[in-house]
């Protein structure tokens, strides 16, 4: 099932600042970027470790580019942080089956591209005790490294 922490999305209104923050302060650089049309955000994937399923673990940066996007909508009412969590599995299809047999609501019903070319589906936050939960298959990560 679940195998990894894979990212922390952060909601944040400048991209390239946000991203030197981390590069000065923390060391992080910048995996992969990209502008995901259908979220509706220009992001950053901050690569933190390898994890032992072959994996890595990732701070997932997201600027909104429209407002009403999904992130623009979010910021709107919260402004910047933490927007969602997510976690590795080997198999979004069967994993969030298997979690919504358990009662949680499934936000799409197939999975949809995710940065990196992943497949990803969102938990509904209400469920998930006020958390925002995403579900993500990676593909080759090698195959995305800017």
């Amino acid at each position: 099932m679940l195998t990894r922490i894979d990212h922390i999305g952060i909601a944040c209104s400048d991209l390239d600042k946000t991203v030197e923050f981390y590069r000065a302060t923390y060391g992080f650089e910048v995996f992969h970027s990209e502008i995901n049309e259908e979220q509706g955000v220009r992001e950053a994937m901050l690569k933190i470790n390898e994890t032992s399923d072959g994996g890595a673990s990732y701070l997932q940066l997201l600027e909104p580019i429209r407002e009403d996007s999904a992130v623009g909508k979010w910021m709107a009412k919260n402004g910047e942080g933490v927007h969602h969590i997510a976690f590795g599995t080997a198999d979004v299809d069967t994993d969030s089956e298997a979690i919504r047999d358990k009662g949680v609501r499934v936000l799409y019903e197939q999975p949809r591209r995710g940065s990196m070319d992943s497949r990803i589906t969102f938990l509904h936050p209400k469920d998930c005790h006020g958390v925002l939960t995403e579900l993500v298959t990676a593909a080759d990560p090698a195959a995305h490294k800017d």
